[in-house]
């Protein structure tokens, strides 16, 4: 069943004729969402804005998805909110989730007016105001980013009603912001004006959202105001593990020179601020270069793993581990393949590539069906259903894939899901002989899952969120009912 599956989705894809003076025809449109271990459980089509980053938070006794969008498209620009009647630019979706057969669409907080990567407000990250040290214990706080010039906070206490708190603009970019909701830090992906580089961090003391604190801006030595020379590869996001394990991992490159930075976090926020290529390099602890082929998206941490087969060995029988993703760019394979890796880093000053993950292509006959193919992020959360048991990755036509990570020296793909296309799956394009040739395929872009064990997927071609389950053996892997 699982092969025939994905016979039958392998002609889901819609082909599009482009050509100068003439308008793209759709043909076909639609199948069956092609599955294995994994349940639709209900899905949202997000007013057909181009999705990002969904954060799923806990409030009260709702469950409140927080979705970031990319900007609109040549062809819509501004989707029309059938809630309010008006055609806005994408920003923020909000849903409640409580029941996830029937999720309802909240409220949308439109973003910075622009298209594709130029406008939206694609990242977001929340935090209760219980949490956060200085925080008013009514409020819930939404972080997002304003397209490329801001990052800005929310009160969601209510979610379809959210206020204004906190602009921080000025910036010539954004991107994937973490927080940390206990101490209030936040390490914001920003593009200060007069450094070298696109993105960057700054380092920020939100603990009280209202009155936020600049503790430094950080980056890579070279891309500080003032170098020469080469500029390295520009960051992408970071992770921080807290002030326990006071470690940050950033990684930087998207689909080429990537870099896995490992840094002290202690010596990040407390350490000299003047950026300076002493005072930069003085919180690194460590770095891994990947290969020209590849960018490193996200880096995860699995801190403190439990290996079953060195569980008899005298040493090294737990390892700390980072998960790195690659991002794919290009529609269609036209690039190096876009993957999975994991880097044992126990040994913090000489980390190591353990083991790799891809979808096979040859699978589903990916480079085929338009868009692109390869794999872009993971779900986030560091919830004990899943963390350190399963992962769960954006591979854009190919889905999302569930992987049991219980042994990260051999990680194994347990489940997957790949929705169906639908009206409004927007085309994805290539240009062959000086003329474009148009497919619409699914382009499942971010994932994220929640403490009940749902799995969020959203797509960038507009088609929507998908709230999934596990099934069959992937949830025995997790130790789900």
């Amino acid at each position: 069943m699982r092969h025939r599956a994905l016979l039958i989705a392998a002609t889901s894809v819609v082909f599009l004729s482009c050509c100068a003076g003439a308008e793209a025809q759709q043909q076909v449109i639609g199948a069956p969402p092609e599955a294995f271990n994994m349940r639709l459980v209900g899905s949202n089509d997000l007013q057909a804005r181009s999705a990002y980053q969904p954060t799923i938070h806990h409030q009260g006794d709702r469950w409140i998805a927080y979705i970031g969008h990319h900007g609109g498209t040549d062809a819509v620009p501004a989707p029309l909110n059938p809630i309010t009647g008006k055609a806005e630019p994408n920003g923020t979706s909000i849903l409640d989730v409580t029941d996830p057969a029937h999720p309802q669409y909240l409220r949308h907080i439109p973003g910075q007016e622009g298209k594709y990567e130029g406008g939206g407000a694609q990242m977001v990250r929340v935090c209760d105001g219980k949490a956060l040290p200085k925080g008013d214990r009514n409020a819930v706080y939404m972080l997002r980013t304003f397209g490329s010039e801001a990052h800005e906070i929310w009160n969601v206490a209510e979610p379809a009603n959210p206020v204004l708190i906190t602009r921080l603009g000025g910036l010539k970019d954004t991107h994937k912001s973490w927080w940390e909701c206990d101490t209030g830090i936040g390490f914001l992906v920003s593009g200060a004006p007069e450094w070298r580089t696109r993105r960057m961090t700054q380092v920020y003391d939100l603990s009280d959202p209202a009155h936020p604190l600049k503790i430094r801006d950080f980056g890579l030595s070279g891309q500080e105001p003032g170098a020469t020379g080469a500029v390295p590869t520009e960051l992408h996001g970071p992770i921080s593990a807290g002030p326990e394990a006071n470690r940050v991992y950033f990684g930087y490159g998207t689909n080429k020179g990537g870099i896995l930075q490992i840094v002290d976090r202690d010596k990040l926020i407390n350490g000299p601020k003047e950026p300076t290529p002493d005072n930069l390099r003085l919180p690194e602890i460590s770095r891994l270069n990947l290969s020209a082929f590849n960018g490193a998206h996200t880096t995860f941490p699995l801190r403190g793993m439990p290996i079953a087969e060195f569980a008899r060995d005298k040493d090294g029988n737990s390892r700390d581990i980072v998960m790195i993703v690659d991002e794919a760019i290009l529609n269609e394979c036209n690039e190096p393949r876009q993957m999975v890796w994991f880097a044992d880093v126990s040994v913090e000053s000489r980390p190591m590539m353990i083991s790799s993950y891809t979808v096979a292509e040859a699978s589903g006959s990916f480079c085929e069906r338009g868009g692109r193919f390869g794999a872009h992020s993971s779900n986030e959360s560091m919830a004990p259903v899943y963390y350190k048991k399963m992962a769960f990755i954006a591979f854009f036509n190919a889905g999302v894939r569930a992987l049991d990570i219980r042994d990260p020296y051999h990680p194994t793909e347990v489940g997957y899901f790949i929705p169906s296309i639908t009206a409004a799956t927007d085309k994805r394009c290539v240009t062959i002989d000086g003329k474009d040739r148009c497919k619409v395929a699914i382009q499942t872009n971010n994932v994220e899952t929640d403490e009940r064990g749902y799995v969020y997927i959203v797509d960038r071609a507009n088609t929507g969120l998908h709230i999934l389950e596990l099934t069959g053996a992937a949830r025995g892997v997790a130790g789900l009912r």
